[in-house]
């Protein structure tokens, strides 16, 4: 019977054949004129993210001339002081648009836009669209200089693909760039897990098991045998190696297959930007937060829609039933097909548990598909439906002014609120509160004594009072010195509690632009001689924290314009 269902299911897998967009191989050129290395591939895992394209080596550098891969148009400019750091998108003729990130600065025409954009707005943050023709750039123009903006954790560029009209990041592997890369090797699958469910019991543990594998003669691995007396699911942790780059990258392809039927795969061809978050679903979260070990799970206890997943109506899970011997395989394999596997045999068995399951100690259970609200004294918590990927029991509290709303080892995917009613502090402290969470801000809103947060971390929180003002200290003191072959001028600024909100530099009373990197939290000016005056000029720096508190530094110098 179980044979019979599995070749039923096999009828309708016409799902799992995946429709081959024709991509262009020839259209877009490499965007660095060095050969081209990869530190992290599409699709490669990441924190609440799946990766969106290339990240491509720099040799360990920044300054790198960043090249347009095509004919278009600048599309969109974007300057933060996270993600993609200084970034820029360009639109072309044939639907697609490439995206470069990281980068220390844009040059040219694009430069003079987003200098004069910033000194419109006031601003180093900034993001503009712009329409065909304002920016047009040919293919092979020098538009940037590689950098280590944002929240790059080296100097490297960050390059993408994505479909114009729907956005969907696209791997960069199908124009052509797999040519550009030498990959002769097979990923590697470091551990194997098997995930007991619903009361299972699997090799005597109601708890999930690492599996030991054995090396076979034709290079696939052979698991101990699993027995098991109801539904099971596997678990990975795989990565890729190409031969030049030497970095961990992610896998394009998992398959898996039960008596020789397939019934789940992914494959990281295109998705949107929407279903980053299902990183978090996708990995077993909890050993994530616990040992940092990504481990890729075969199979949805409960469905979620991310698109790269193909799977049967049992959706990867696995009912092990009497009578019945069964084998499991797992196919992992990269672009250019190079293929690791390992086979499972699996039997049905009713041994008595030795290791039970973790007991169950919480009243507050959450169902995925329903709104939950749950109170206690002055505070509350509320989660929409689908504000998690499963059921479980929640562990809530409140006590010593803070609600203890479980811990992170539970993924969130999309925000709850948090409501905490304090009448203790007096009316002209209430805008210094904010409600925290394990030394974080939360963006806080307040209705007389009523204060409202949202999250998508669970933890402890609570009501954080901050009358502190941010700090600012200049990198090389200038009171009343001549600097007249100084170049930049630099201040690290900060905030012990709610965080920095905004900063702004004033010189002879107008605002000039300073830069700030998150890394370093140090902000820089560029002099400008067309900025400055003769002689005497005044500087002035404000900065403000999340709940209004503010400094400021203010100083004098002289400067020549003579050259």
């Amino acid at each position: 019977m179980f044979l019979m269902r599995f070749s039923i299911l096999t009828l309708l897998f016409c799902q799992f054949i995946f429709a081959q967009t024709q991509y262009p191989k020839d259209y877009f050129d490499p965007p660095l004129d060095i050969p081209m290395q990869l530190s992290g591939n599409f699709g490669e895992l990441r924190p609440n993210h799946f990766h969106a394209g290339f990240d491509l080596k720099t040799n360990q550098r920044e300054g790198l001339n960043v090249y347009a891969v095509a004919d278009g148009y600048v599309s969109r400019i974007k300057i933060s002081t996270f993600g993609n750091g200084k970034c820029i998108y360009i639109t072309h003729p044939n639907g697609y648009t490439s995206v470069y990130g990281h980068l220390q600065t844009t040059i040219g025409a694009i430069q003079d836009y987003v200098q004069k954009i910033h000194y419109k707005e006031k601003a180093f943050e900034i993001e503009m669209f712009l329409k065909p023709g304002e920016l047009p750039v040919k293919k092979g123009q020098l538009i940037a200089l590689s950098g280590n903006t944002g929240s790059s954790e080296g100097p490297h560029l960050h390059f993408e693909i994505r479909d114009s009209k729907s956005e969907f990041v696209i791997n960069p592997i199908f124009f052509g760039y797999d040519k550009k890369i030498k990959d002769t090797k097979k990923p590697t699958i470091s551990s194997l897990y098997v995930y007991p469910m619903d009361n299972t019991t699997v090799n005597q543990s109601k708890q999930p098991l690492l599996l030991n594998v054995a090396l076979q003669k034709d290079g696939t691995y052979l698991a101990s045998k699993v027995k098991a007396n109801g539904k099971i699911g596997f678990g990975i942790n795989a990565v890729d190696f190409d031969d030049v780059s030497g970095n961990k990258n992610g896998v394009f392809n998992v398959s898996t297959f039960v008596n020789g039927n397939q019934n789940y795969n992914y494959q990281f061809n295109t998705y949107s930007f929407d279903e980053m978050r299902y990183v978090n679903a996708l990995i077993d979260y909890a050993r994530y937060k616990k040992s940092g070990q990504r481990v890729q799970k075969l199979f949805m206890k409960t469905p979620f829609a991310l698109s790269i997943i193909k799977t049967d109506s049992l959706h990867g899970i696995i009912p092990v039933e009497p009578n019945l011997a069964s084998t499991y395989r797992i196919e992992v394999s990269d672009y250019f097909g190079n293929l690791n596997a390992i086979t499972i045999p699996i039997e049905y068995d009713t041994a008595t548990p030795v290791v039970k399951a973790e007991p169950v100690t919480s009243p507050y259970f959450i169902k995925v598909n329903k709104d939950s609200n749950f109170e206690k004294d002055n505070m509350s918590v509320f989660f929409p439906a689908g504000t998690f990927y499963d059921d479980f029991n929640l562990n809530f509290d409140v006590k010593n002014n803070k609600i203890y709303i479980h811990d992170d080892v539970v993924p969130v995917h999309s925000n709850f609120t948090i409501t905490i009613k304090d009448s203790s502090y007096p009316e002209t402290l209430r805008d210094k509160l904010y409600i925290g969470r394990i030394g974080s801000y939360n963006a806080t809103t307040r209705k007389n004594d009523v204060f409202t947060a949202k999250s998508k971390t669970l933890g402890q929180f609570g009501l954080v009072l901050d009358t502190i003002a941010p700090v600012i200290k200049i990198a090389k003191p200038i009171e009343g010195k001549w600097i007249s072959d100084m170049k930049t001028i630099q201040f690290t600024i900060s905030d012990s509690s709610s965080g920095i909100k905004s900063y702004n530099g004033y010189l002879n009373g107008n605002w000039v632009l300073f830069e700030y990197d998150n890394k370093t939290r140090k902000i820089t000016h560029k002099f400008d001689d067309t900025l400055l005056a003769e002689g005497a000029n005044d500087l002035k720096i404000e900065v403000i924290d999340n709940v209004g508190n503010s400094a400021i530094f203010e100083t004098h110098f002289f400067r020549s314009q003579q050259k």
